[in-house]
């Protein structure tokens, strides 16, 4: 017997999934090379080794010189390069100095006049006609960007190329990471075959096992994909035991109300406790969250028993798994990545049902568009991969016309 159904709204069941998330232990950790860390989790915080920048800095090509001294004439005594250091005395009133980009500034200097905006005649220079300059303009003073010691990564933060660029600058060759989490991908039913199989006429070839884990890499996780468990309970049962030492468990398929539908009964046989059997959305409303308890010295496990239909699976993924799992890949608990758009055409809403589509959506610099994909259902994985993201159509209407602002869930 199926447990007794809990069926919530998206929000509802959004923000149950995060205060799970919220709850979870830090993963352990590892050290890994620097170009190796990238899409991981940091786990110890990156300190910066010196002040940054450790100079005070020109940010022009130009000329450094004492603001008050302008507009000139000034005498050119000299040229400082980026990697080099200003070895002269100290600049003298109405004198200045040739310097680039990057380059430290001489003692005495308090601002840095750009080379366009000057006249200059064999060895002195003066300020063209209307400029004026400000003392410190284009000078970014030392260790106005990190004090040495001061955290400039804290512990959580994901690890991209801009964090990358970051640590490689504080001297880091090596980063403490969190270790990624493996993610069990169960497949469930008797339509599924292997790729390498040829699928008969009421076959299906085992799709959702590797989009899953392309989704899961991406998110942060290690996939595990798990045989094909066809629609009986022994079987069943024997595949979720086998999931059962891994972080996390993803079954598809088998959370219907079909006769075949075994996932929720073998589970609550192994004694688990649902948090809802259902959402109010389209697709992906046979969405299953829950947790299995520890048994045999294995700790409590999440489970989620997503939709079969290919496109439910992912939709599914994006709102509900993958904040689950960045936690559990030791990043701070978030909702998904929910962007505003125009819709670019009328389009038909379900009150009291939240629609996540398929669409597509295009921006120039002032303003992001959407339009939905055709498609023809759950099952239409060509349509799924012609959208780039998803339109998220709130329950409270049963229309939005061309030119309304909604939310799309990017991917």
């Amino acid at each position: 017997m199926s447990p007794a159904a809990t069926v919530l709204d998206f929000d509802q069941a959004l923000a149950m999934v995060l205060q799970h998330a919220i709850d979870l232990p830090l993963p352990p950790s590892e050290s890994l090379p620097l170009l190796e860390c990238g899409s991981r989790i940091l786990a110890e915080p990156v300190l910066a080794d010196r002040d940054q920048p450790p100079f005070h800095r020109s940010t022009r090509d130009g000329f450094a010189l004492h603001a008050s001294d302008t507009p000139g004439p000034l005498k050119v005594v000299g040229l400082v390069r980026a990697g080099e250091q200003w070895h002269g005395s100290p600049l003298e009133p109405n004198a200045t100095i040739e310097i680039m980009t990057g380059a430290p500034i001489p003692e005495g200097a308090d601002a840095v006049v750009m080379i366009e905006h000057i006249e200059r005649d064999h060895d002195s220079i003066r300020l063209s006609t209307g400029r004026t300059i400000r003392s410190g303009e284009n000078i970014v003073p030392q260790g106005s960007e990190a004090r040495a010691g001061q955290t400039v990564l804290p512990t959580a933060t994901p690890i991209e190329g801009a964090e990358i660029a970051l640590a490689a600058s504080c001297g880091y060759s090596k980063l403490q990471v969190f270790r990624k989490p493996k993610i069990a991908i169960v497949a469930t039913g008797d339509e599924l075959v292997d790729l390498a199989a040829n699928p008969a006429p009421q076959q299906i070839r085992n799709s959702n096992s590797y989009g899953l884990a392309e989704l899961i890499r991406r998110a942060g996780g290690e996939p595990i994909q798990l045989p094909i468990a066809p629609d009986q309970r022994p079987e069943l049962e024997q595949t979720i035991r086998a999931a059962r030492r891994c972080d996390l468990m993803l079954l598809s398929g088998g959370v219907s109300m079909g006769k075949y539908d075994l996932v929720e009964e073998v589970l609550q046989a192994l004694g688990a406790e649902f948090f809802f059997t259902g959402v109010r959305m389209q697709p992906g409303k046979p969405l299953v969250f829950g947790r299995l308890p520890d048994e045999s010295n294995l700790p409590p496990q999440f489970f989620f028993g997503l939709p079969g239909n290919p496109v439910s699976t992912q939709v599914t993924f994006h709102c509900f798994v993958e904040p689950m799992l960045r936690a559990m890949a030791g990043a701070d608990a978030q909702v998904p990545r929910f962007l505003q758009a125009t819709l670019a055409e009328d389009v038909s809403g379900k009150t009291g049902l939240m629609r996540v589509l398929p669409a597509r959506w295009t921006s120039d610099r002032t303003r992001p568009e959407v339009r939905l994909v055709a498609w023809q259902g759950s099952g239409d994985l060509a349509a799924n991969a012609r959208a780039n993201c998803y339109a998220v159509l709130s329950p409270d209407k049963d229309h939005f016309a061309a030119g309304d602002v909604i939310t799309i869930l990017l991917r």
